[in-house]
């Protein structure tokens, strides 16, 4: 077993924010291999994010954001359990983060899958089948290819299944996963809307 330094565990902890136990802990479990222990924190992060997944977010903050040059904004709703929480610097720059992603060209339209109309997904579907027909894909492989690009549209148009603008790494469902192991409360986002000056509201 790799000998895991101070500097490797405070590595660790200013990359993920996870605590200086759980960052050594990581180390040892990955043999000193930095990327190796960030994907097992986030594993185990994203784990007690599911443990949450039925708690109720009734906290939280509104949180804007303007382009500088006036054009496109933001208003994002960021939920989570206590005030406590939604009252920590981490918590409002998340909320500030996620309002900037959201005016950014990302320009999200749905929140999560769900919200997307059946109308809209049956025309995508259609569209994506007629497309691979022109191709001249068998029969069999169609439903594949379609179902490739229905995620594709989704990791486009839903929020939650974005990349996430600062760090392509991950999606924004993974941030807010992140977020709240290390706060260890749930943390979602309600609701948002975008504006571009001369574009009608959907």
């Amino acid at each position: 077993m790799a000998e895991i330094t101070a500097a490797q565990v405070k590595e660790l902890r200013e990359l993920t924010g996870a605590g200086m136990m759980d960052c050594k802990r990581a180390l040892e479990e990955a043999d000193g291999d930095l990327d190796k222990a960030q994907e097992l924190l986030r594993a185990k992060g994203l784990a007690d994010a599911g443990g949450r997944a039925g708690r109720s977010a009734d906290q939280g903050i509104v949180e804007s954001y303007i382009h500088f040059n006036n054009t496109v904004g933001a208003l994002v709703e960021l939920n989570c359990e206590t005030d406590f929480v939604a009252n920590t610097e981490e918590f409002r720059a998340l909320a500030r983060d996620l309002a900037l992603h959201i005016a950014s060209p990302s320009a999200p339209r749905y929140l999560t899958r769900e919200e997307v109309p059946a109308d809209v997904v049956d025309a995508e579907r259609h569209i994506f089948e007629l497309q691979a027909k022109e191709l001249g894909k068998p029969d069999t492989v169609i439903p594949t290819i379609v179902d490739g690009k229905m995620n594709a549209f989704y990791e486009r148009t839903v929020l939650l299944d974005q990349k996430y603008v600062r760090d392509d790494s991950k999606t924004i469902a993974q941030l807010l996963d992140e977020v709240g192991a290390r706060v260890r409360e749930k943390v979602a986002v309600r609701r948002f809307a975008r504006f571009k000056l001369g574009e009608e509201s959907e």
